[in-house]
Formats: C-alpha cells, sequence, structure tokens
C-alpha cells in the first residue's frame, strides 16, 4: 500500500479494526498497492496460526492510509499512540493488554522521516518496507529506525553500474522537488560522475500530485460549503489521478519542464521505479551519449569546459594506437613496432639492412666487388707470370704482390658490408677496411721511396747507395701498417663495435646496423689512413719528373689523388646519411679507391705486358736511364 501505517499489537486474542474511515478520503493508492496489504494479511494469519512462532501471543492491527500526505503520517501515528477517542499527545487510552509493539511503515521516505524522527522519542521501533533514503541510515539520529529494503546508496549504486555497462554517459534526473530529492540528486549525481557518466539537467517535480487533487477536488466541501456525492468524488479522484500516474509511467517524455528531450541521445531517467517507453528498436540497447562513441585508433578530444562527456574523436598520431572505443588517450607503441595505417594495431617495424637478395645496391655492389676480385686475381696471375720481367722488376716485385693480394682482400672485405649484421661481421668489417687499405697505401709509399733512392744511389759518392735494396722498403711497409695494427687492435680490445636496432631514424622501419664502439677509434683509423695517403701523395709528387720508362711515381701520384678525394668525400657524405645508406656510402668508398689504386699502378703495367712487349726489356729500360743519367 501506499504510505500504509501499519501497527503491530500484542493482543490477547485477535482482533482487525479494518481501515479507518478517514482513510477512505485516498481510497486509490490502498488500491495501487493492494498487494502489500494482502501480504499482511496473509503475514499476521500465518503467524497467529502457527503457535510454535509466537505461543500465548496474538497479533493484531490498526491499519492508517497516510496517502504520502507527511501530515496524515504524523496525525496517524499519534492516534495510535493515543488510542481511541481523541488524540492526546503523551498520553494512552489504550488498555494494558493491548500494548503497541512496533510500526510498519511508511513506503515513502517522505513520509517515512517525521514518523522516524517522532518514534525516535518514543521506544518504538519502526520497520519500513520501502523508505531508501539515505539519512535514514543515521543511528544516532533514528536509533529505532529499520527497513527491509536496501538504501538509495546501494539503489543508486546499481543504477550506477548499470548505466556503466550499457556505456551510457549522457543522462537527465528527474526528481522530487522537495529536500529528499535534493538529498537524492546529490548523491545519484556523485555516483554517476565517479563513473564518468554526466549529469545533463536534473528536472524537479511535483509527486504527490494526489494530495493537490484531494485538496481541490475531493474535499468532503465544495467552495459554497454543499457537501458532493461521495461515490462521484471518489470515481472523478481515481479518474483524475490514473490519468496523471499513467502518462508519468507510460508516455514516451519529449518535453518536461522546459528541457527538449529529443535534442540528446537516448532518454533521462526517473529517481524511482516509473516505466519508460525507448524511442530505439526494442531489440538494441538504448545510447544515451553527448557525444558519438569514439572507434578504435581514435582518442577523445574534450570540447566542453562544463561536461566532460562531450567530446570530439581524433585519430592517434603515428606511433600510437588505441584498441578500444571511447579511449581517453593513445598508447605508444614499443621501440621495434609502429600503428597500422587505421591506428589499432601495433605491427612490428620491417628491419632494414642491405640484402643480399632484396636490395638492388646490394646486388650491383657483390657483382662489383666480384668483378674487381676476379679482376685483381687476373693481374696478380699476369704479375706472378712475369715475375721475372723488366717492368715486373723494376719496381720491387714482392711490394707489387703485397699490393694486389691487399687490394684483393679489400674486394673481398665488401661482403662483411652486406646482409644482416651481427657482432662478429661488425668488428671484422672495420678492422678488415682499416688494416688492408693501410697495407695498400704503405706499399705504395715503400715504392714511391724507392723509386726516390734508386735514383739518388746512382750519383757518385751518394749516402743513398747504403739505402739501396728491400731492407728499406720492406721496414717501410711494416712499420706504418703495424701502427694501424695497433689502433684496431686497441678499438676491438676497449670498445668493439657491436650490432643495434636503429629505431628513430625510421617511422615504420628500423635498421640493423653496426654501432662503432668508439668514435673515437673510428675516426683514429680514418685519420691514420689519411695521414698515410698524404704523405705517400706528397713523396710520389716530388719524384713525379724521374723517367717513364721504369718511374712508377706519376701513377703513384694520381691513385692517391684518387684515394685521397674518395675518402674526404665520403666523410661528409657518411655523416649526412642513415641507415643502409650509410653502409652503402662506405662500401662505395672502398670500392672506388681500391679499383683506382688497381687502375692506376696495374694497368699500364699489364698494357706494356700484354700489348707493348718490346719495351719490357731491360736494354729498353737501361737506355732510358742512361738517356736520364746523360742529361
Amino acid at each position: 500500500m501506499v504510505g500504509g501505517v501499519v501497527t503491530v499489537n500484542n493482543l490477547a486474542d485477535f482482533h482487525m479494526n479494518g481501515i479507518s474511515p478517514g482513510s477512505m478520503m485516498c481510497l486509490l493508492p490502498i488500491f495501487y498497492y493492494y498487494q502489500h496489504l494482502l501480504a499482511f494479511f496473509y503475514a499476521v494469519d500465518e503467524i497467529n496460526n502457527d503457535l510454535s512462532i509466537l505461543p500465548n501471543l496474538t497479533l493484531g492491527y490498526h491499519i492508517y492510509d497516510s496517502c504520502a500526505d507527511p501530515r496524515k503520517a504524523i496525525k496517524s501515528i499519534l492516534q495510535i499512540l493515543s488510542g481511541p477517542g481523541h488524540i492526546v499527545p503523551n498520553y494512552s487510552c489504550t488498555r494494558k493488554k493491548k500494548k503497541v509493539v512496533g510500526f510498519i511503515g511508511d513506503h515513502f521516505s517522505s513520509t517515512t522521516l517525521p514518523i522516524a524522527q517522532l518514534l525516535g522519542i518514543y521506544p518504538y521501533s519502526q520497520i519500513s518496507y520501502g523508505a531508501t533514503d539515505t539519512m535514514l541510515s543515521e543511528r544516532r539520529l533514528f536509533p529505532s529506525f529499520f527497513r527491509t529494503v536496501p538504501d538509495d546508496h546501494t539503489t543508486y549504486s546499481v543504477i550506477s553500474h548499470f548505466l556503466s555497462y550499457f556505456r551510457w554517459t549522457w543522462v537527465g534526473i528527474i526528481a522530487s522537488d522537495d529536500e529528499a530529492g535534493e538529498r537524492e540528486t546529490r548523491l545519484l549525481t556523485n555516483l554517476l560522475t565517479s563513473r564518468g557518466i554526466c549529469v545533463a539537467y536534473v528536472i524537479k517535480c511535483i509527486t504527490q500530485f494526489h494530495n493537490f487533487l484531494e485538496e481541490m477536488m475531493c474535499s468532503n466541501k465544495s467552495r459554497e460549503g454543499k457537501s458532493f456525492n461521495r461515490k462521484r468524488d471518489k470515481e472523478l479522484c481515481y479518474y483524475i489521478y490514473n490519468i496523471i500516474s499513467w502518462n508519468y509511467r507510460n508516455v514516451t517524455l519529449n518535453t518536461v519542464g522546459g528541457y527538449n528531450l529529443s535534442s540528446v541521445n537516448g532518454l533521462g531517467f526517473w529517481v524511482g521505479q516509473q516505466r519508460i517507453i525507448w524511442k530505439n528498436n526494442p531489440k538494441e540497447v538504448p545510447r544515451s551519449q553527448c557525444s558519438a562513441s569514439c572507434l578504435p585508433g581514435q582518442r577523445k578530444v574534450t570540447t566542453s569546459s562544463i561536461y566532460l562527456c562531450c567530446y570530439d574523436c581524433t585519430q592517434c598520431p603515428e606511433g600510437e594506437i588505441s584498441n578500444v572505443s571511447d579511449s581517453e588517450n593513445c598508447r605508444k607503441c614499443p621501440e621495434d613496432a609502429w600503428s597500422n595505417e587505421n591506428r589499432t594495431l601495433c605491427a612490428m617495424k620491417e628491419m632494414e639492412y642491405l640484402s643480399y637478395t632484396e636490395d638492388i645496391i646490394s646486388i650491383a655492389f657483390s657483382s662489383l666487388a666480384t668483378f674487381f676480385w676476379i679482376l685483381t686475381l687476373l693481374i696478380l696471375i699476369i704479375i706472378v707470370s712475369q715475375r721475372d720481367t723488366a717492368i715486373v722488376r723494376a719496381n720491387n716485385k714482392n711490394l707489387s704482390f703485397v699490393l694486389l693480394v691487399s687490394i684483393m682482400l679489400s674486394f673481398l672485405s665488401v661482403f662483411l658490408f652486406l646482409g644482416h649484421p651481427v657482432d662478429t661481421t661488425c668488428r671484422l668489417r672495420q678492422i678488415s677496411t682499416g688494416i688492408l687499405l693501410s697495407i695498400s697505401i704503405s706499399s705504395l709509399l715503400a715504392k714511391t721511396i724507392m723509386v726516390y733512392m734508386a735514383f739518388r744511389a746512382t750519383k757518385p759518392g751518394s749516402v743513398w747507395s747504403r739505402w739501396s735494396g728491400v731492407t728499406l722498403p720492406n721496414c717501410v711497409l711494416l712499420i706504418c701498417s703495424s701502427v694501424q695494427g695497433v689502433i684496431c687492435m686497441s678499438w676491438v680490445t676497449l670498445s668493439p663495435p657491436f650490432q643495434e636496432l636503429d629505431t628513430h631514424s625510421y617511422k615504420e622501419k628500423m635498421v640493423v646496423q653496426c654501432n662503432e664502439g668508439s668514435d673515437l677509434c673510428f675516426y683514429s683509423v680514418l685519420g691514420y689512413m689519411g695521414i698515410l695517403a698524404a704523405v705517400s701523395f706528397i713523396t710520389a709528387f716530388l719524384a713525379r719528373t724521374l723517367p717513364d720508362s721504369f718511374n712508377e711515381a706519376k701513377y703513384i701520384t694520381f691513385s692517391m689523388l684518387v684515394f685521397c678525394s674518395v675518402w674526404i668525400a665520403m666523410i661528409p657524405a657518411y655523416l649526412s646519411t642513415k641507415g643502409k645508406y650509410m653502409v652503402a656510402v662506405e662500401i662505395f668508398a672502398i670500392l672506388t679507391s681500391n679499383a683506382g689504386l688497381l687502375g692506376c699502378i696495374f694497368f699500364p703495367k699489364c698494357y706494356i705486358i700484354l700489348l707493348k712487349p718490346e719495351l719490357n726489356t731491360r736494354q729498353h729500360i737501361l737506355g732510358s736511364k742512361n738517356s736520364m743519367l746523360h742529361h
């Protein structure tokens, strides 16, 4: 029943007072909650008929209808406490055998609160089956109040869970326009806000409308003081209240209290058990959002300083993803991964290096290295086969052999720069390049020194004659090469190169490259090689005017000019590139510089050996020598 006030009396025998005559004024609410009344009758009968529950006791009751009116609720309580007759506060005319032991009710918090405040003065317990106001949980204020239903906090917590589960973020609250409604609104708003749900509007309504009808239309007297027909009045009250109640509970609301609810994407909900008819397809979950859901791959961008639930959606930046809807933030991909086009998945970055099979550059470099290696091998075979001829013996054939072998191995070292780098290849590539090129340049420096000494030793009384022979060139080759070897060994021992993944140079791929370990050691190797090349170039340039027939000085000058030009141009190009193209620059420098040495030094010899064999004679060389001495 609505607003029913029920007392439990300790009676010697069963007695039913029935419904009070005064409560007939609000007969409609009793009809509406008639199931509660029947349940109460049934429970009392069952207890009285079962002697094992309350032996020697019989329960009776008084039933009053508060009509959801706090004034009537208080009046009913005082009437029960005073007994039959006139209400006299703090005085009871009830017989001692008919002792009041407690109160059941009321159904609404608005009437339960004043009842609890009044009964708190007297030692009577109150049990409510419908009041949910959280204030009633204050034991200090209401020590004798109990209830059989959860309070508003529990109910609204369930509501907030429910809305969060269905991802409602934009809701409205329609509450009673009284103090209880204000408390309920604050409590529900806090719970919803804690779950990221925005309250778009709060509408206050007069909920006890039947009280208004009773005062205006269902009084015992008319405005002129004449009585209405009681039956007709009740039918009119019932008809009007039924229309109002039905409209409030079942109609789909478009406009309430001046708010246009159709403008929001979803309907508000009632504070209470009223039923709402959804506009949506009944097979679809209703949506209630200020903004459309952000798809995976997007994140929210707040556009309102008032409602955090109103937002725009923006795509995650490159390298970040969101794999769920309505993401607040995008998540960065790991360093070895990158976001896909839709920004919903982090995919492993493609590894980049100079592959033997997939890169045209690698195929070209490996083809050139193989070609020059074969060409160098053929030249070595020619020189070895012609080792006793004048053109080969003229400038120390052993140095020529060493130079050819170092050039041939330098072409092979190119393959250490191709393919997937590992720690071993990273260490071997720089060491082999530095040592082999230093041996090549040291051989040319020794050749140049030998040419210069040979002509100086021919003069009568020259001190250079004691240094003629192979001792000095071999010492130059050994010492100059050893210095570079010590630098490289120190590099490998102290801070060796190693394989690493460069995840920052490119967005969608990572470079598998060699970290030099120590930049100082790396540039020391290049610097020492540059010093050797500069000394060789200067020495050869000074000896360039010696006879052509057995003088390699001018060829060495050209070879050192090519060598120095290549490596000087290589340094800025090396520093300005990244990834596999930086490796390609170094490979290009190795191939070009070695090809320059091979062409400038040995092509003229091979030309004479193969095409001008008549010039490859001792007489021709001695004739040129005597001609030079004559001048």
